[in-house]
């Protein structure tokens, strides 16, 4: 991770997706946790890489013999640790480690994780055990598309390349067997403007963070609200402001 992209989530630490009150609709059959809990027992050793806060792995993550959670932001492990006092759930530890250079020992886990994350499947293959199972979910070149249209910018908006169909080449390229790829549609609501702009300064939708290439340049920029406001006119029902959100699962084993 470059350091514009270190600098962006050092900045948005202290806040949980929680706060905008946002109501999903699930379109795709699919999810990761319920992924987990299949292929997860009380005795396997779970990595979760870009944990964030830790509030994905305190909330709905099964009780394992080992949950180790990691992200390159010093900030957000200091945020997790601090989430996990108030849990007071067991057997879980959080530390910084970047995805790209895995310090864990080879062979060791049961279940690697990667939520909206960067990942290099093939460190990740020497960290799973013969029989490893890996879990990946994440946003897709077409999340937010109408929205990124309208503004002409986005996360992944300019890549040729959809990042779902990276990942899956990698994930099969580094040696895993069984390689599924699942296409996740979801509808998000939010209750008013005020929540969703805040929710789009806070997450890079329509920011320009390239899939594919490095964002050493990036800048945070910032919202019009003349494009806002065409966007939540042409996307409101029923009073609430409509995203159509196009995410992605992966799940591939060890063999």
């Amino acid at each position: 991770m470059k350091n514009k992209e270190f600098d962006f989530y050092e900045e948005v630490k202290n806040w949980s997706f929680d706060e905008f009150q946002i109501e999903s609709e699930d379109l795709t059959l699919w999810d990761l946790y319920e992924e987990l809990a299949k292929v997860a027992t009380k005795d396997s050793k779970v990595l979760d890489l870009g944990t964030g806060g830790g509030e994905k792995v305190l909330k709905s993550f099964p009780e394992c013999a080992e949950i180790l959670g990691t992200d390159y932001s010093p900030a957000m492990i200091e945020t997790a640790n601090e989430n996990l006092k108030k849990s007071g759930r067991k057997n879980i530890a959080f530390k910084v480690m970047d995805n790209l250079n895995i310090d864990v020992a080879n062979d060791y886990f049961d279940v690697v994780v990667a939520r909206n994350t960067v990942t290099d499947p093939k460190q990740i293959y020497k960290a799973l055990k013969k029989g490893g199972y890996l879990l990946i979910r994440g946003v897709d070149k077409d999340d937010c598309h109408a929205l990124k249209m309208m503004f002409g910018r986005g996360q992944g908006y300019k890549d040729a390349k959809p990042i779902s169909i990276v990942d899956y080449e990698n994930v099969i390229n580094a040696g895993f067997k069984d390689v599924e790829l699942i296409p996740i549609h979801e509808r998000e609501y939010f209750k008013n403007r005020e929540l969703f702009k805040v929710f789009l300064q806070k997450v890079p939708i329509i920011d320009d963070f390239s899939e594919m290439e490095s964002n050493e340049n990036y800048e945070k920029t910032e919202i019009d609200d003349e494009t806002l406001d065409k966007y939540i006119k042409e996307n409101t029902y029923d009073g609430k402001i409509r995203l159509l959100r196009r995410y992605y699962g992966i799940v591939a084993r060890k063999k």
